[in-house]
């Protein structure tokens, strides 16, 4: 291989010349998979081409580890349920600089980088913007090389692989791992065991009363990394994931008593746990799963951070200079009681001493605004599955309600509203109430989620810790985001405004001198142009979908939520149907528009996966008929995922963020679609209201009611009242509950349509419908009547941007809540002097 020892130094020389890796590749298929350039399989290429590019990457995984621990550096410990990672192979190589050398190695050996790279599955970590939120912050915090682990699971069969069946979402097991993953590493050294059930003994001894967790059952975690490559290929933090393991997998007495199933069974019990991301949990037995899910990846991280921090200190109130933990929402909240437990009955602190190290040391990020969805557990089933911690969870509370009286004298219902026990039937646990608690900083996600979260969701705990309480806006990683999938526009940004953006975003803003700059305008255009047509020919490939590249792309793609509002969106593509069949001269005049739909619902969400139906039957009534299929088209994409993302988000002109105002926290989707030149069409919700501030309320397309309004309009609101009043719209309506849409099942929609005719329209979606569709219109008639606005309005969106960069976020985040600095990292000093050259190519 094109690695040798060099006599003097405890690196290995390594080169990143397309020559050097074109060996490597070479040598990869001959000893780790017994094949040659002549006799293998795409697959084969495809793991020969991630080994060689992984023993670069060990290199400087390596050095980046000895520099942190050397330098004592603290690091970010980010506790998250999900990590949507997408490809590995071309994010890693985008960060190491190496694109042009890799795909002229392989073209050297008659090979396509592009085909070899579609080989690799999306890591199957994650679902929605939870998961991504936590992949973009991994990579900005080794761009900034803040030291940092990432902790999660790493599940077998990730979220599930979403196929489309009469217009019915069907989950499929999604097997990411079926091939192996070439670019994670096997830790079998790191095992923790892990306890749930049993009873807890008290023991009077040394002057205090002591703990022990007794008689329970056992589960082993074993990890394995993955490495996160900062941008520059200097830092290479880790991703750490906890695979569930039995400690005894196999019963020979079970076995040769014929009783081949026992035999297996702690084995299968055992690595359920780190099957499936969000089992459904409608039913008691998936509830309790993922509370098992939650505390085992939590107990196994808790763990390797105590092991880390022993090999350099022995003083447990040292822990906060060495360790930031960031809880990314409410699913690793039990990491307050386990830490509680670990300090006190492992460790042998006081009370007082191990409250004060959990909060110095926690930070609580909330993603939600919907009530529904902050986590509660019943007391009843902690209290079988941990009952230490239901004890320490019971003091907590104790003590924290003591200091909340102060705050409420004689007013139980704000104690009731802060205390961690939901006094329920049964009685819940909190896990929101008890994460912010527990910590010394509580964040939300964007602004207006934030002062939401302080003034109408938790306004109580906001009285009694104003200084806790702060916003930190999310971002996204423009490496991923614009240097890999969309290329040819990084290449053009690059060009008029040097290369700075791609690790300063706010360098984007120098973009703005462009947009009535006529040349760079119609390269603009081009791009976007040659970008819809790539979407068209990964859709044809991918799902069998075929688009008119030639049309406006105007798309929604996000999980399947009720206040997302999908249907507010499809109820729209009625009204346009509806016109274009009643108004010859609007249908003449609408301009060709294909409007693209993709994201999953939860399985056990009833009324999203009706949701998804819906569309369905949307889109086969729509593209079927000839009078209209010809200037409009409506599809769902199936399976989306942070790859189909690569390819959808960089040809979008429209980009639908229409929730309902206040419920949602953020959004990280409309960031992706602005930093590539999609035009918001949205509500003022989220990160959509530091959207329309940056990029100017005229480069935006906002409608609907605000927030305030949807406030003063719940309890009051009747949809009839703006579906009558509206006769377009009540033609519409007529249709919709006629079963045209789906003719052959009657009946199939009864129940969603009738929480939103006959149960009083929750998320307001007739509210807002007017104003939606008229501004709607607006957008479309600019494409069609002034594109070279159009092309302005979206160059003025790329250079407004940098405000949404993770790269800021981090930075935030690391001086405000984690107190953590950059900790510079030496490139190899044994890396083949060619790299420079390499990577101006």
């Amino acid at each position: 291989m094109a690695q040798t020892k060099t006599s003097n130094s405890e690196h290995t020389r390594i080169s990143y010349t397309a020559s050097a890796i074109e060996k490597d590749f070479a040598e990869h298929l001959k000893y780790t998979q017994d094949a040659d350039v002549f006799h293998t399989t795409m697959q084969g290429r495809y793991d020969a081409l991630a080994y060689a590019i992984r023993d670069r990457i060990i290199h400087q995984w390596d050095i980046s580890r000895k520099t942190q621990q050397a330098a004592k550096a603290k690091r970010v410990y980010y506790l998250s349920l999900e990590f949507l990672m997408g490809r590995a192979m071309t994010n890693n190589i985008t960060n190491m600089g190496l694109t042009g050398e890799v795909a002229k190695a392989l073209k050297d050996l008659g090979y396509s980088y592009e085909d070899i790279a579609d080989v690799e599955p999306d890591a199957g970590l994650g679902n929605g913007g939870l998961g991504r939120l936590a992949a973009c912050f991994l990579d900005s915090m080794a761009t900034l090389e803040i030291p940092s682990f990432g902790y999660g699971i790493r599940y077998n069969y990730g979220i599930f692989r979403q196929e489309i069946r009469n217009g019915y979402q069907m989950e499929q097991p999604d097997n990411w791992l079926r091939d192996g993953n070439p670019w994670e590493i096997a830790r079998p050294d790191l095992r923790y065991t892990v306890n749930f059930g049993g009873r807890v003994e008290m023991i009077h001894e040394n002057g205090r009363d002591n703990y022990k967790w007794v008689d329970t059952d056992k589960v082993v975690g074993m990890a394995y990394d993955m490495p996160i490559i900062g941008y520059g290929g200097k830092t290479v933090n880790t991703l750490r994931l906890w695979s569930a393991k039995a400690l005894e997998e196999f019963s020979f007495e079970e076995f040769n008593g014929g009783d081949y199933a026992k035999a297996v069974h702690n084995k299968v019990k055992a690595e359920n746990l780190s099957q499936v991301l969000y089992p459904n949990d409608t039913q008691y037995m998936g509830k309790v799963l993922r509370l098992k899910q939650q505390y085992f990846f939590v107990a196994c991280s808790l763990a390797d951070i105590f092991r880390r921090f022993r090999r350099s200190s022995s003083n447990w109130k040292e822990l906060p200079k060495f360790a930031a933990i960031q809880l990314n929402d409410t699913h690793p909240s039990i990491a307050i009681a386990e830490l509680m437990r670990l300090l006190v009955d492992q460790e042998g602190l006081t009370w007082d001493e191990a409250w004060d190290i959990t909060l110095q040391c926690m930070g609580y990020t909330n993603h939600t605004l919907m009530p529904e969805a902050l986590e509660k557990w019943p007391v009843p089933m902690m209290q079988e599955i941990l009952p230490r911690h239901m004890q320490i969870i019971y003091e907590i509370n104790a003590r924290f309600i003591q200091k909340a009286v102060a705050y409420f004298p004689m007013d139980d219902g704000a104690i009731s509203k802060v205390s961690i026990i939901e006094e329920s039937d049964p009685k819940n646990v909190r896990m929101a109430n008890l994460a912010i608690i527990g910590s010394h900083a509580v964040n939300g996600v964007a602004q207006l989620h934030t002062d939401l979260l302080k003034n109408q969701m938790f306004p109580e705990f906001n009285r009694i810790y104003p200084e806790k309480f702060q916003n930190k806006t999310n971002g996204i990683t423009p490496r991923r985001w614009l240097l890999s999938s969309n290329p040819k526009l990084a290449d053009l940004i690059t060009d008029a405004i040097g290369p700075e953006w791609i690790t300063n975003a706010d360098k984007l803003a120098g973009l703005k001198k462009f947009a009535d700059d006529a040349a760079f305008a119609r390269k603009f255009a081009k791009i976007k142009a040659e970008n819809k047509v790539r979407a068209a020919s990964f859709l044809r490939k991918d799902c069998g979908i075929i688009l008119d590249p030639d049309t406006i792309f105007d798309v929604q793609v996000k999980r399947i939520h009720e206040y997302k509002r999908q249907l507010l969106n499809a109820f729209d593509i009625v009204l346009i149907y509806l016109r274009m069949k009643n108004d010859s001269a609007f249908a003449q005049a609408f301009p060709p528009t294909t409007f693209l739909f993709g994201g999953k619902s939860a399985p056990g969400y009833a009324n999203a996966k009706l949701s998804i139906k819906f569309i369905n039957c949307l889109s086969a009534m729509v593209n079927s008929d000839e009078t209209v299929n010809k200037k409009l088209k409506v599809f769902f994409m199936p399976n989306y995922r942070v790859t189909m993302a690569e390819s959808i988000i960089p040809a979008t002109n429209f980009s639908e963020q229409i929730s309902t105002a206040g419920l949602e926290a953020s959004g990280t989707g409309n960031m992706k679609f602005m930093l590539n030149g999609a035009l918001t069409i949205g509500t003022l919700d989220g990160a959509n209201v530091e959207i329309a501030q940056e990029a100017g309320d005229e480069n935006v397309f906002i409608f609907g009611h605000t927030e305030d309004q949807i406030s003063r309009m719940r309890g009051c609101y009747d949809p009839y009242d703006f579906i009558l009043r509206d006769e377009e719209i009540k033609a519409a309506v007529q249709l919709i509950r006629s079963n045209f849409f789906n003719i052959g099942e009657p009946h199939a929609f009864d129940s969603l349509f009738s929480d939103i005719f006959d149960r009083g329209d929750r998320y307001f979606i007739f509210a807002d419908l007017r104003m939606y569709a008229d501004r709607h219109q607006e957008a479309l008639e600019l494409y069609r009547d002034n594109f070279k606005d159009y092309n302005r309005k979206a160059i003025l969106n790329v250079a407004a941007s940098g405000k949404f960069s993770s790269d800021r976020t981090i930075r935030e985040y690391a001086n405000q809540i984690w107190n953590v600095g950059s900790c510079p990292v030496p490139l190899n000093p044994d890396i083949d002097t060619s790299i420079a050259d390499a990577r101006k190519r």
